[in-house]
């Protein structure tokens, strides 16, 4: 057992003693030419859409910011657990789109799905089992179900392909442990001016060589601009003391958000993957519903003026079955199940509870003869050609939200893929020295970061597509990077934390001086959520929305219900952007802020009242997330006056629904 612990440690060694590593500073040799790269996810669950593509959307991330070495994502894809499609997006992005690297990420453990690395060995033509070994001994330091892992590294003519796990953490983890040694490897595939020795002995002589498992600063350079943020930050005790932009009211700044805001381009999708989307196009039905007569019950087709009395049971009609040349004449009728043909001849259905059995035959399961015990009318319990949907007909409009209801009306007029709106992506970046991811053991000084994950929630409940940037420091090159890693990406940026007016608030410097946004507003009138921020910027030609909220947790999720989900409501081609809002009665006596204040509440309903009573949930701090865990709606309580500093019990108030 020593021996081999020595060994591994021996392995480890030399694998890191020859890694080329990525450093700040040295662009000539490692940073030189951006790496063209494809993220392929492999999973059943994301892509048909029931799970979100973390695992992929944080490489993206990573290799765009340009933290591990100078890449750009050109191609991403996610695709089923199925070694033929793997196999023809590595080919195609390997011998026609010509990129340098592809990452895939999942597909690489033990179930009888996992199937990616015995599709990548039949697309590359030589391995690289230094990096699949290196991958496997240091992620055997983190966990020991890494064992159970199959990474395969290999080249393809000129491009690199290295298969990853399919968690957000393993994923990202085996990358930053071979990232040291791909820009040299995509050197020598490529056939570039490849410097190995001198390369080895500038990073020796600064001192700069790191392990491939040490987490980075997030100082590395991005993709796109190798400068150091413009943003002056350094002048504390020259800061603004009160903020510069005046106070502005919500009902002001909500409309301020919404006329920024374009609807996005339509896009085509599958009925069963349009779930959220609106309609943006009217739809017409192809056909008649029903397309036959049909029978609303189970019972016996018949000729209403033979009137009540005894029928010979001719045949039968069933649902699903074709109809049965059978007649129904004076004296005869057919029996028949709910939605099936009615037989020509009758014009009427009698429903088994208004007959009896008069005659049965010898086996006893054929009906022979019935007692019709109540007369029928003519058409009774009879669905005629078209009564539910008419040839032609407009069963939903453009403009309509396509509910669980509506994707069955277009599967039941045949509509396999329609035209919507389409939806914005956004991006969620969390800011401050002080936050730790929710899975890390807390240090002293820290607290665990809970606004990336509210906010993510808030959206993914909507199915607005959301693309997780981690957290960004307190520092202006880091925060510019990450934002423009992000906008590279998304429609709408939503940043926590850095607003306020401490000296570590640095998002509007960095909006005005790298990106030359355009502050429409950075101090509300409300209570939570007074410094949230929006601008407006162009970025790589298109126009970006940010939305920079409070970083205290109850203040980011009050602001992201009071204008996130509006924007992308109309973003999305919603008519109805704001929030739903209802009339509540207060349960007990209120005491007013200052400020217009947003109050946590639940309802109830009192038999025999038609407003429902707001509960407080109690301590209304921003920084207490457990104020919202229960809370049904915001209250939305009026600024205190001299001559009114609190509401009694009994008052109304507006409430904006948080579920809807």
């Amino acid at each position: 057992m020593a021996s081999c612990s020595l060994a591994a440690a021996v392995l480890r060694w030399v694998a890191k003693s020859s890694t080329l590593c990525v450093c700040v500073g040295f662009e000539e040799f490692t940073m030189s030419r951006i790496i063209r790269v494809g993220v392929l996810t492999v999973s059943d669950r994301c892509s048909s859409g029931s799970a979100v593509d973390e695992s992929g959307c944080n490489l993206q991330g990573l290799v765009d910011s340009g933290e591990l070495f100078n890449g750009e994502v050109c191609k991403y894809l996610c695709v089923e657990d199925n070694a033929t499609l793997i196999k023809e997006v590595l080919e195609q992005w390997c011998d026609d789109e010509k990129l340098q690297l592809i990452l895939t990420t999942g597909g690489t453990g033990l179930a009888f799905r996992d199937v990616t690395p015995e599709a990548v060995k039949e697309v590359i033509k030589r391995e690289v089992p230094g990096m699949s070994l290196y991958m496997l001994m240091e992620s055997l330091l983190v966990t020991p179900l890494a064992m159970l892992s199959r990474p395969v590294c290999g080249c393809r003519d000129q491009t690199l392909i290295i298969t990853l796990p399919g968690s957000k953490k393993g994923s990202e983890e085996c990358l930053r442990f071979v990232a040291p040694a791909i820009s040299h490897a995509v050197d020598v595939l490529m056939g570039w001016n490849v410097q190995v020795e001198k390369t080895h002995d500038v990073l020796k002589a600064q001192g700069t060589v790191k392990s491939a498992s040490t987490q980075t600063s997030g100082t590395l350079k991005g993709h796109a601009d190798h400068k150091p943020s413009k943003a002056d930050v350094t002048r504390i005790c020259t800061r603004w003391r009160k903020s510069p932009y005046p106070m502005m009211a919500v009902s002001q700044a909500l409309e301020i958000v919404l006329s920024r805001a374009e609807v996005c381009p339509n896009i085509k999708v599958r009925v069963d993957k349009a779930l959220g989307f609106v309609l943006a196009k009217d739809i017409f039905a192809k056909d008649s519903l029903p397309p036959f007569p049909a029978s609303i019950k189970d019972g016996y087709a018949v000729l209403a003026s033979d009137g009540a009395g005894l029928r010979i049971v001719a045949d039968d009609s069933t649902a699903g079955c074709e109809p049965k040349k059978c007649q129904v004449s004076s004296g005869v009728c057919v029996r028949v199940n709910t939605g099936a043909p009615i037989p020509p001849g009758a014009d009427a259905v009698v429903q088994v509870e208004d007959t009896e059995l008069v005659k049965a035959g010898d086996d006893n399961c054929t009906e022979l003869e019935i007692k019709i015990l109540k007369a029928p009318t003519q058409g009774q319990d009879i669905r005629p050609v078209g009564c539910d949907i008419a040839t032609g007909q407009k069963i939903l409009a453009s403009g309509t939200l396509l509910g669980p209801s509506e994707l069955g009306l277009l599967a039941s007029v045949g509509a396999v893929e329609v035209l919507v709106v389409g939806k914005p992506t956004v991006a969620v970046l969390s800011t401050g020295n002080e936050l730790q991811e929710p899975n890390e053991p807390l240090i002293y000084g820290h607290i665990r970061d809970s606004n990336r994950v509210t906010i993510k929630a808030l959206l993914q409940q909507f199915q607005y597509p959301v693309i997780d940037m981690g957290i960004a420091k307190d520092d202006p090159t880091a925060l510019m990077n990450k934002m423009k890693c992000a906008l590279a990406r998304v429609d709408v940026l939503v940043t926590s934390g850095g607003v306020s007016m401490g000296e570590r608030d640095i998002l509007r410097p960095v909006l005005v001086s790298d990106f030359n946004a355009d502050i429409h507003f950075a101090q509300l009138f409300m209570k939570p959520g007074k410094p949230t921020t929006f601008a407006t910027c162009m970025f790589e030609g298109k126009k970006k929305l940010i939305l920079g909220l409070p970083g205290n947790p109850v203040s980011a999720v009050v602001t992201s219900t009071l204008f996130i989900l509006p924007l992308c409501r109309k973003m999305s081609g919603r008519s109805a952007c704001e929030n739903t809002c209802m009339r509540a009665k207060l349960s007990e006596m209120v005491k007013l802020d200052p400020r217009p204040e947003y109050h946590r509440a639940t309802l109830t309903w009192i038999s025999g009242e038609d407003i429902p009573v707001a509960h407080s949930t109690g301590n209304q701090l921003s920084s207490r997330l457990l104020s919202m865990a229960s809370a049904q709606v915001l209250l939305k309580l009026p600024a205190a006056t001299p001559e009114r500093e609190s509401l009694p019990a009994g008052t109304l108030v507006d409430a904006l629904l948080l579920s809807l």
